[in-house]
């Protein structure tokens, strides 16, 4: 397959990734399923990690991965396969923009799953407040405690668990398609848009 082909392959996978991130995203502002003040909102949800590091910024490099098939530039100094070396070489550079963003994104899930969520706790049975009672990160394994440490949001750990590890997976894919298509800029910048073909197939 030539390179630009595959990096159409490589955009369109990387477009519902982003879709699915953004959406477990937003579903993170409503802890639980349920809507709830701002300030009981789990810290990490607001640096949006699945909305701007895996979905904006890996739009462009989607977009950019789906034009270079159809990438018909005339050339350069007479030399018509110019053009598709120089889309294929700054190809590198929008797979790199989307490495840092799916890593950053991946690195808050990571942060927000060791921290836990923020929900109303009861303490020594005399008073109510919201906070991270899970924040030593030891709670993964005591499911049968979920709902008896967090009163409300119910529901809110497995909700909080489930979309940061659906962000932190997301992630890592995007990570990995975005460093395939590095090697594969650079040989559809070395080699043109077919190695071992005419640079026009």
């Amino acid at each position: 397959m030539c390179s630009g082909g595959f990096a159409k392959c490589l955009g369109i996978s990387l477009m519902p990734l982003a879709i699915v991130c953004v959406l477990c995203n937003i579903l993170l502002f409503f802890p639980g399923g349920k809507s709830v003040e701002s300030g009981h909102i789990t810290q990490q949800v607001w640096y949006f990690g699945g909305i701007l590091g895996s979905g904006v910024l890996m739009i462009f490099p989607a977009l950019v991965f789906l034009g270079l098939k159809n990438n018909d530039c005339c050339g350069c100094c007479g030399n018509e396969s110019c053009g598709r070396r120089f889309a294929m070489l700054s190809s590198i550079l929008f797979a790199a923009v989307g490495v840092v963003g799916a890593g950053y994104s991946v690195i808050v899930s990571a942060v927000a799953i060791n921290h836990g969520p923020q929900c109303l706790v009861r303490f020594n049975d005399t008073y109510e407040q919201w906070s991270y009672p899970f924040s030593n990160g030891d709670y993964l394994s005591n499911t049968t405690a979920w709902s008896k440490i967090c009163l409300e949001p119910a529901g809110v750990v497995s909700w909080h668990l489930s979309l940061f590890s659906v962000l932190l997976v997301m992630g890592l894919i995007q990570m990995a398609l975005c460093a395939v298509q590095v090697v594969n800029g650079l040989l559809g910048c070395l080699c043109g848009d077919c190695c071992g073909g005419s640079d026009g197939a």
